[in-house]
């Protein structure tokens, strides 16, 4: 990997954007590192910890590759592909941001199911400014993420979220003093690793399921209810309560 630093741990991956010069600018390379975590992550699944190198989590897109883009490069959705595949892994992702998550840099963090953040961290969308949209997931995910109206202050009135707003319209689930970022996010996968993994990877898929869907919950509960690992579980429960 040129580009990405990576922990394969046994019960998480670390992966680290590393591009600091740049400050983790996002391009082609990176992609296509990325979509290799996602094949391991989807084989062997397991939560993903997502974090930038320095300063910065990313900057954006990298600038001198996206002005040589044209309209096919639009249409295959370079970026958007990768994001969607991020959100849509098996167990969850926690990203780490401090810094300048801007851009497609914005975008990669808002495909993950938790945002941890620093006192520097500032999310932001300024794509309108370079002549282009923001297309890799904000129209979609960011007004799930923080309600229509703040995502339009981002996407059209150019509005950065500081780390006090974003963990104030629920974009981020806490905020901690620079430099421990890393280490918060390994304390919440610490505790989503206590957990069934399976009882996480339908609860993954339930909650990101569009629209109202009980018939599905029933299903999902119906296996759950049928696995060792809950009858297992149950069962210590019970005996140390006694």
């Amino acid at each position: 990997m040129n580009t990405l630093k990576v922990e394969d741990r046994d019960d998480r991956m670390v992966v680290t954007l590393h591009r600091p010069a740049q400050r983790n600018a996002i391009n082609a390379e990176m992609i296509a590192e990325l979509h290799q975590v996602c094949a391991v992550l989807e084989a062997t699944p397991k939560p993903l910890l997502l974090t930038g190198e320095g300063d910065h989590f990313a900057g954006g897109a990298d600038i001198a590759e996206l002005r040589e883009r044209g309209r096919d490069e639009a249409f295959a959705g370079i970026n958007r592909t990768l994001f969607d595949r991020i959100a849509k892994l098996p167990m969850p992702t926690v990203a780490a941001v401090s810094g300048y998550a801007l851009g497609g840099g914005a975008e990669l963090s808002y495909a993950c199911d938790i945002r941890i953040a620093t006192e520097t961290a500032v999310f932001g969308n300024p794509e309108p400014g370079l002549g282009i949209m923001a297309a890799a997931g904000a129209s979609y995910r960011l007004p799930e993420l923080v309600g229509k109206s703040v995502a339009k202050q981002v996407l059209l009135g150019g509005r950065n979220l500081d780390a006090d707003a974003a963990l104030r319209h629920g974009l981020v689930m806490d905020v901690v003093a620079p430099g421990e970022h890393i280490d918060a996010a390994h304390k919440v996968i610490d505790r989503i690793t206590r957990s069934a993994p399976l009882a996480l990877k339908l609860t993954k898929i339930i909650v990101d399921a569009p629209g109202s869907h009980p018939f599905a919950d029933d299903i999902a509960q119906a296996v759950l209810f049928e696995s060792r690992d809950k009858h297992d579980r149950m069962t210590a429960f019970l005996e140390k309560k006694r």
